[in-house]
């Protein structure tokens, strides 16, 4: 029921805009009481740890002479990002099951290997990847009195922790109380309704405009899109000491 009156409040239907997006415009961060950051991609360099990750599970496979958890956590992707893009209602039993299978083996498998090579043994690796100047900005946030917040579509909690950085609120796409991929907006609602925001105080900073641009757009939030190029209709930025958080850099 209390996610129904979530949806209904903020008129969901996460595939259609619903708020005007704000492009190359002045960001005034004394309107901003909340600032939201998905985590893979957006907080360090998800293709480089991919890369490493790959090296590591050819030498896994090699050694072990196994690639069928390779096929496994092809399939488990490709399914997943299906299920988001369908907005499917309580996604993780469905994303096991079909995963499952696609690869002809069981639903405990699938959730073990996806959990050892994409949840756990990443772990010790993100450090390295993690993009410059975000202690320093998470530091200026919490400075001039912003609260932060995660909303990841994977479990975030010690991503963060392994990153060495610090959130007041975190909130994962599989928690019981979302059970829905991004672009849906439910996760981002039960966040912002966490922190007692609203919109026009929230901000989402993420990497992918189809997944946590669309997001923000459903519950009318600005977006900002971490991205080393333009993107057509998205306000960008492609390092965290850019000029558009510049205000958080000085004192309060």
């Amino acid at each position: 029921m209390e996610l129904q009156l979530i949806d209904r409040h903020f008129g969901m239907k996460a595939h259609i805009a619903v708020s005007s997006r704000t492009v190359n415009c002045v960001l005034d961060w004394d309107k901003i009481g909340l600032v939201v950051f998905d985590v893979d991609g957006t907080l360090y360099d998800q293709r480089g740890l991919r890369f490493r990750m790959l090296r590591e599970m050819l030498v896994y496979a090699i050694r072990n002479r196994d690639i069928d958890f390779i096929s496994i956590l092809r399939a488990y992707r490709r399914v997943r990002e299906r299920l988001g893009a369908s907005l499917h209602e309580d996604f993780e039993r469905e994303l096991n099951s079909r995963t499952a299978a696609l690869v002809g083996t069981s639903e405990e498998r699938v959730q073990s290997t996806a959990h050892e090579w994409l949840e756990r043994r990443p772990l010790r690796h993100l450090i390295h990847y993690r993009y410059p100047n975000l202690p320093e900005l998470f530091h200026g946030l919490r400075e001039h009195g912003k609260k932060i917040g995660i909303f990841s579509d994977y479990p975030a909690i010690e991503k963060l922790e392994a990153l060495g950085l610090r959130a007041d609120f975190i909130v994962c796409s599989g928690d019981t109380d979302v059970g829905i991929l991004k672009p849906h907006a439910r996760g981002l609602q039960v966040l912002m309704r966490r922190a007692a925001m609203d919109p026009e105080e929230t901000i989402l900073i993420g990497d992918r405009p189809e997944r946590d641009g669309l997001a923000a757009e459903a519950a009318n939030v600005r977006a900002l899109i971490r991205s080393d190029k333009p993107r057509a209709g998205w306000q960008t930025f492609d390092r965290y000491d850019h000029p558009l958080f510049a205000a958080l850099g000085r004192s309060p």
